[in-house]
Parts: C-alpha cells; sequence; structure tokens
C-alpha cells in the first residue's frame, strides 16, 4: 500500500475515532482542535512522515481553501445586523475598535522582537495573527452558565473578524516588493482584490438567496437541495473570484451576507430551526478540523525542531497582551466588570484563518517567509493547547462568578441582554452529555 493511501487510512481512523468520543472529550480539556493538531503532528515528517507538503502539496492547499471559504461564508450567513448594535454594542466594540488596535500592537512588538523583517513584513504578522477562531474554545461559547451577551459577542466576533481582516492583508502584502499584489500596482490591486471581488460576492451572494426564495416559494426545492445549494453559492463566489485574479476570501465572505439578507426578504419570516447552511456548516467544520490536522503534520511539527525564545515571546505576547490590551480599551466605558473583560479578553483562539493566511504568506515568496510561518505556527499551535484546555475550566468559573454577580446586583450589566444564542456546528460539541 502507497504512502499516500496509509495517510488516508490514518485521517479516516483520527476522524472517526473522535467522532465516537467526541460527547465525551466534549466535557474535558482535550478538545477536538488538540486531537487534530497532535494527531497531525504524529502523522508528520517528525514521527512517522506519512504527510508532507513536498508531496501533498496541491491537495493540502485545496484543503485549506475549501475550509476557510466555508467557514467564511457560513459564519457571515449567521450573523444578524443588530447583533452588532445590541448588548453594549459589544461586537461592534470588539471589531471596530479591538481588532485595529491588535493588528497594530502585534506590528509594534514584532519590530523588537522578529529582526530582519521588514516593516510591512511586521505588519503582516500582525495582520496574519489578528483574527480570531471560536472553534478553538467553543465550550466558553457553548456554556449555559457564560451569560448571552458575552456568548453573542464572542461568538459574532470571530464570525466577523477573519473577513475584516482581509482588505489589511491584501494592502500589506501589495507593499512588498514581488507579490502578485505588489506587481499589479496599488490601484490594480484595490480594484481587483477589494472592489470587484466585493462586488462578485455581492452578485453571486445576493442572486443565490434570491433564486433560493423564488424556487422555495414555488415548492420546487427539496430540503436536501436547499443545503446544497448554499455550497455553490460558496464555491462560486470563491471561484469568480480568483478566475479574474480578485480575492475569493473576500468574495466568500461578502457572498454569505448577501446570501442571507436575500434569504430573509421573504413574505413568511424565516423559522429559528432554519436548517439551510446545515450541511455547509458541517462540512466546514470537518474540513477545518482537517485543516489543524494538516497544520500539526506539515506546520507546525517541523517547526517545533527550529524554535527560538524570540518566536515563542512573540507567541506569548500574542496572545495575551496583543489581544488582552485592546479587548480592554475597546470596552472601557461599557459597564463590563473586569472578570468579563479578562474572560473576553482571553479567548481570542488564532486558528483556520491564521494558517490559511500564513499559507498565502509563503505561496508569495515573502523575503521573510521563513521566520513568518514559525512564527505563526508557533501561535497557533500554543493556542490550540491553551485555549482549548481552558475553555471548560474557565467558563464554569467565570459562569459561577457571573451567577453571585447577578444575584447581588440584579441591574448588572451582563444581565441586560440575554439572547438566545444561536452556536455555529462544529464537530465539538460542548452541551452536557445526552443533550
Amino acid at each position: 500500500m502507497s504512502d499516500a493511501a496509509w495517510a488516508g487510512v490514518a485521517v479516516a481512523g483520527v476522524t472517526g475515532a473522535y467522532a465516537l468520543a467526541s460527547r465525551r472529550l466534549a466535557t474535558t480539556p482535550v478538545s477536538g482542535p488538540i486531537v487534530f493538531t497532535a494527531a497531525g503532528v504524529l502523522l508528520g515528517p517528525v514521527c512517522l512522515d506519512l504527510i508532507s507538503l513536498d508531496a501533498d502539496g496541491g491537495s493540502l492547499r485545496s484543503l485549506l481553501e475549501a475550509a476557510l471559504t466555508l467557514v467564511l461564508f457560513t459564519d457571515a450567513m449567521a450573523v444578524r445586523p443588530k447583533e452588532l448594535r445590541t448588548g453594549a454594542a459589544l461586537p461592534g466594540r470588539l471589531l471596530g475598535i479591538g481588532l485595529v488596535l491588535s493588528i497594530a500592537l502585534g506590528w509594534l512588538l514584532a519590530w523588537p522582537l522578529l529582526p530582519g523583517l521588514t516593516a510591512w513584513e511586521l505588519a503582516l504578522v500582525g495582520t496574519v495573527l489578528a483574527p480570531t477562531d471560536a472553534a478553538l474554545g467553543s465550550s466558553a461559547i457553548a456554556n449555559p452558565r457564560v451569560p448571552g451577551l458575552v456568548r453573542q459577542g464572542l461568538n459574532v466576533e470571530s464570525g466577523l473578524n477573519d473577513g475584516m481582516v482581509l482588505p489589511f492583508f491584501v494592502v500589506f502584502l501589495a507593499a512588498i516588493p514581488g507579490t502578485v499584489y505588489a506587481q499589479e500596482g496599488e490601484s490594480g490591486t484595490f480594484w481587483r482584490a477589494l472592489l470587484l471581488s466585493t462586488a462578485l460576492g455581492l452578485a453571486v451572494g445576493g442572486g443565490g438567496g434570491r433564486l433560493l426564495r423564488w424556487s422555495s416559494g414555488r415548492g420546487w426545492i427539496t430540503r436536501e437541495w436547499r443545503q446544497l445549494h448554499v455550497l455553490t453559492v460558496a464555491a462560486a463566489s470563491y471561484g469568480l473570484a480568483v478566475a479574474i485574479q480578485g480575492s475569493g476570501f473576500i468574495a466568500a465572505w461578502v457572498a454569505g451576507f448577501a446570501f442571507a439578507f436575500a434569504k430573509r426578504r421573504d413574505a413568511a419570516p424565516v423559522p429559528e430551526d432554519d436548517h439551510t447552511a446545515d450541511l455547509a456548516e458541517y462540512l466546514g467544520s470537518l474540513l477545518a478540523l482537517l485543516s489543524l490536522l494538516v497544520f500539526g503534520a506539515v506546520v507546525l511539527g517541523p517547526t517545533l525542531e527550529h524554535l527560538g525564545w524570540r518566536i515563542v515571546v512573540y507567541a506569548v505576547l500574542s496572545l495575551t497582551l496583543v489581544r488582552m490590551v485592546p479587548v480592554a480599551l475597546s470596552l472601557a466605558g461599557s459597564g463590563l466588570k473586569a472578570p468579563t473583560v479578562a474572560y473576553i479578553g482571553w479567548f481570542g483562539p488564532r486558528g483556520l484563518a491564521s494558517i490559511v493566511l500564513g499559507l498565502l504568506v509563503v505561496e508569495q515568496h515573502v523575503p521573510g517567509v521563513e521566520l513568518i510561518g514559525r512564527v505563526v505556527a508557533v501561535t497557533v499551535g500554543l493556542s490550540v493547547v491553551l485555549h482549548g484546555a481552558s475553555a471548560v475550566v474557565l467558563s464554569d468559573g467565570y459562569g459561577r462568578w457571573y451567577e453571585r454577580a447577578a444575584a447581588r446586583d440584579p441591574e448588572l450589566r451582563e444581565s441586560t441582554w440575554t439572547p438566545a444564542v444561536r452556536r455555529r456546528r462544529r464537530f465539538d460539541p460542548t452541551g452536557p452529555p445526552g443533550e
């Protein structure tokens, strides 16, 4: 049997084994991302050498890009505009202030710790490590003891910030000589990657949503094909943008908003248990976990053999200072208590978006690509372990604090809004067993 076949068997075995124990593991510090990343390190060149970038580069890239496309599209679909304005405007503060400050602080702290990189390469480091991935600490959002305002705020932030960093990423990449965007010039980058990709996303997503509404109103489409239709719209938006040399990820993210808006504009209200996006969410979640397995094999494992203290220090600061200080500043004046601000600040995991953006930097042959890749790998690897292992314990601890505080103060700001949080369907269930 060839190495590729053995690799397929191993990946299937890991996935099947985790599926069988997923409900049991959900109440422990061992999260799905930890299992798949650790399995990747074991299957990679460092140990069994069944998965390698040299042999499977094209297919691995396709996997990562498909995963991020679906996550961007479905996360955008799940966001309601009113969620940005309610609950002390928590998501708006985190995205409008906190995200920008995180990019800037990540950029500034990289100057003394990552010598040899140019100013724009340092800016790329801060940008690639700015988006968060709620799936790496899903218990922090899903735990019903955590107030709804906090769960919803983290959920919406994670759903939007990976798309919001894309324009920053494109602009900084265009400022580095030799990259594709730099060759097109500032006007070409602005036109193709930002404006045209956005327009395509609006057209494809809006058109797909209207067609679905039209077909559903006439009873022409089955429930199964409603879910498949979502996949076709996400793929079409990404593919068209890539075909015109734009940004497929920006197009897919915008298409998710447009699709959801067009689908909601129905004469009949959309039911809360609408399952149109279920298949896309489940598939995106599975691909995201497989992407972490690939990340562990071809990126994290080899990086662990060449660690330097500067990289480790920057990774730790990225997960703490670079995240928590901007969050604290963005929430100043919101009325939220210190434990809430600390909880929100800590749960800013780095995951799929950082991995894929780091891969794009590698493909552009940026001069400092080796150092950038190592920084991203160590930061995401630490995040997988620290945020995954702490999610259950800290969410329970914070939930107990909130229950005591709410009992003492009925006007507690955290209690002023308790929405029904729509949890994205990740393969890391966090409800109680038997739910």
